[in-house]
Parts: C-alpha cells; sequence; structure tokens
C-alpha cells in the first residue's frame, strides 16, 4: 500500500453539517495522520461543551479559545484538523489557516445541510424560533467567505463519506506543497 507524506496541516471549513468531521476523520485515516476536532479541543480544554461556552461565556469568548486552539494546532505536526463552522469567518483564522496549512472547504447544498442538522439540538446558533431561516442566514453570509478556501470539493447527498474522502484526495493531490505519494 502506498503511503502519503502530509507536509501541511489540511484544515476542513464548511457549514455545519457539511462532515467535516466525519470526512476529516475518514481522511486522517486514509492518509495515516492525526485527526483533530478544534470543537472537541476546545470542549477538552474548557471542561465544557461548544453550547455550555456559547451560553456561559458567549460567542467572543469562544471564538477567542477557538483561534488560540487553531493557532496551537498549526503549529503542531501536519494532519486533519476539523473547525467549527464559524471559524473560517475569523479573517485571523483564515490567514493563519493559509499560511500554515491548506484549508478544503467541504461545499453542501442548503438543503442538505438542513436534512443534517434539523434533528440535533447540539447547534448553539440554531437555538432560534426559526432554525431553517437561521441556517438560511447563517448560509448566506458564509458561502461567499468559504469561497476563499485554498480548495473546495462539492458534498452531494447521493456521496458516500468515502466518496468525498476520494474528491478531496484528488483535489489535495494537485498541491504537492500539501499532499504527495511516498
Amino acid at each position: 500500500m502506498m503511503g502519503w507524506n502530509v507536509k501541511k496541516t489540511i484544515v476542513m471549513v464548511g457549514m455545519m453539517g457539511a462532515g467535516k468531521t466525519a470526512v476529516g476523520r475518514a481522511l486522517a485515516a486514509r492518509l495515516g495522520v492525526a485527526f483533530i476536532d478544534s470543537d472537541a479541543e476546545i470542549e477538552l480544554a474548557a471542561n465544557a461543551s461548544i453550547a455550555e461556552i456559547f451560553q456561559r461565556d458567549g460567542e467572543a469568548f469562544f471564538r477567542a479559545k477557538e483561534t488560540q486552539v487553531i493557532e496551537r494546532l498549526l503549529g503542531g505536526e501536519s494532519g486533519i484538523l476539523s473547525t467549527g463552522g464559524g471559524a473560517f469567518m475569523q479573517p485571523a483564522n483564515r490567514q493563519m489557516i493559509s499560511a500554515q496549512g491548506v484549508s478544503v472547504w467541504l461545499d453542501a447544498p442548503l438543503s442538505l445541510l438542513w436534512q443534517r442538522v434539523r434533528h440535533k439540538d447540539t447547534r448553539p446558533l440554531l437555538r432560534t424560533p426559526d432554525p431553517h431561516a437561521t441556517l438560511a442566514e447563517m448560509f448566506e453570509l458564509r458561502v461567499p467567505v468559504y469561497a476563499l478556501a485554498n480548495l473546495r470539493v462539492p458534498v452531494l447527498a447521493r456521496y458516500s463519506i468515502e466518496d468525498t474522502v476520494d474528491a478531496v484526495i484528488e483535489l489535495l493531490q494537485t498541491r504537492p506543497d500539501v499532499l504527495a505519494k511516498e
């Protein structure tokens, strides 16, 4: 089996429900590198869930912690980093990510995102009277910023996680500064 040399951290960006964690985890396994989820790291550091942090300390505090965690993780060994949906919205994070890693936008249509997130209570930003409208608003706001990512991979309902991983690897191979066969 051919090995891979991952030269820079590959950062998964995109909306909640796009598959950043699932695809990121499968991608890390396929490339033989560590998978890290920035939200999980923040929860670990704060000893609280993302929802609790939002409620207790507010979004600004959460975003500051998120930037610290992303900075620390980018400075470590190259691997796959899955970020929260809002992380890439912060210019400082985008700058850090493109300076030290590569961003991969999992571009899923709104209808698919809604199907995936509407039954979950783990999304603090969707705790509104009309979560679909909130998601649609976030989508409109965030998509132009996600479009600034280094690489874009379309995510469709008919794709399995493995299909999406194949697409990501295919795209990463256009970036020899990030990924090379050993």
